[in-house]
């Protein structure tokens, strides 16, 4: 299908457009706007190619590959012998209990602390791992210098994530080094909701991610760190948390980062299921605003902004998110979820306002200001004294 510069289409089988974003994390982007988005073929997106694709797939052989990786790795002697960075979501819940009951591992897991906890994304980290039963260790950055990364990456970026992001990336690995435990496990690849359908045919992240060698040129919020350490008030030591790793070290350890969405077939509501019945993990009392769903992305009150952001720079919220990977699921049809999308993407997460204003220290006129500076005049019209959307799906 043949489409002019910018002009928006939405995948025949799913309800994505091509605006979204890829979701590499990178360390030198200027901003989200720049990265690649998702392909399509035939007016179908990458992300729905790949999910026909998995149903071909021999998933007891890869059950196999799992259980002979574990098996170069176990422990005999009680020792950890891998490392789940995790929250205590669904996600995290299923892949550490399913490693350890399952597989017979001892999984050591890692948090990388949420902005601020919601209610319930707390009271599931505890059963996380009272009720399943982990060992974790819950790693907080400098809450002065990650308020202020975040503010900058919201201003400049209109993408407040970006600083959390890097450091849940980071996370994994750099526990690896610290306790010398070489094999991580992530759960999903990113490649299973649109990036390059070949990159879910890798079992392990590209270490080079974690591998630059001289911070001086990467950027964090927008800004070059050497520009942040020498106009921004923040230390160099301040951002230990944040800077790559050296690939020596990661060579040293023999650090292999492993997606068990390689190995498994990944559901996102059948993880949820399972964690419910194994970990006591909890879904919201509520749907979350700006989407239907009450599960997914619930542990941080900044979530809630992110994905209003993405809507506000791509035309596609947390609505569209969910529905889509559960209409490739099997869970819901198209229509079902163009109704959902038309009924809720556009919703402001109006509960957490007072929590983004004081996090960002930020007024309500300035927070607005910053939202509409990124609406691009290929997906916005401001009509009627509002802001209205060019195109929607249908």
């Amino acid at each position: 299908m043949d489409l002019k510069q910018n002009e928006i289409m939405y995948c025949t089988k799913c309800i994505i457009s091509n605006q979204r974003p890829s979701s590499v994390v990178e360390f030198k982007n200027k901003s989200e706007d720049i990265k690649p988005k998702i392909t399509f073929e035939n007016g179908v997106c990458s992300a729905c190619i790949w999910a026909l694709e998995k149903e071909k797939i021999n998933w007891e052989t890869r059950r196999n590959e799992l259980e002979e990786l574990c098996d170069k790795f176990r422990s005999l002697d009680g020792s950890y012998d891998c490392i789940v960075p995790g929250s205590g979501g669904k996600d995290s819940a299923f892949a550490s209990h399913f490693l350890k009951y399952e597989l017979g591992m001892n999984p050591l897991t890692v948090t990388w602390a949420p902005h601020k906890y919601t209610e319930i994304g707390w009271k599931n980290f505890q059963s996380w791992i009272e009720i399943g039963g982990f060992d974790n260790i819950l790693i907080h950055p400098s809450g002065k210098v990650h308020k202020k990364l975040t503010k900058l990456a919201f201003q400049n970026l209109g993408h407040p994530f970006q600083p959390f992001i890097i450091g849940q990336k980071l996370i994994g690995p750099r526990t690896s080094i610290m306790y010398d435990i070489p094999l991580v496990f992530y759960g999903e690849n990113q490649a299973e909701y649109g990036n390059k359908i070949e990159d879910n045919h890798k079992p392990t992240m590209d270490l080079s991610f974690f591998s630059e060698s001289n911070s001086d040129d990467l950027t964090i919020g927008g800004i070059p760190m050497k520009k942040l350490i020498e106009d921004y008030g923040i230390n160099k030591s301040d951002l230990n948390m944040y800077n790559p790793i050296d690939y020596t070290l990661l060579k040293k350890t023999g650090t292999e980062v492993h997606y068990l969405s390689y190995y498994v077939k990944w559901d996102p509501q059948e993880m949820f299921y399972y964690a419910a019945e194994n970990t006591g993990f909890r879904p919201n009392s509520e749907r979350t605003q700006g989407s239907y769903s009450k599960y997914a992305g619930i542990d941080d009150i900044l979530e809630w902004l992110h994905f209003y952001m993405i809507f506000i720079k791509f035309g596609i919220g947390r609505a569209t998110y969910d529905a889509s990977q559960e209409i490739r699921n099997n869970k819901i049809t198209r229509e079902e979820g163009v109704a959902l999308v038309q009924k809720y993407d556009h919703e402001f997460p109006s509960k957490y306002l007072n929590d983004f204003l004081e996090y960002l220290n930020l007024d309500e006129k300035q927070f607005f200001e910053t939202i509409d500076k990124f609406r691009s005049p290929e997906i916005w019209a401001y009509q009627e004294n509002e802001w209205v959307l060019k195109t929607q799906v249908t």
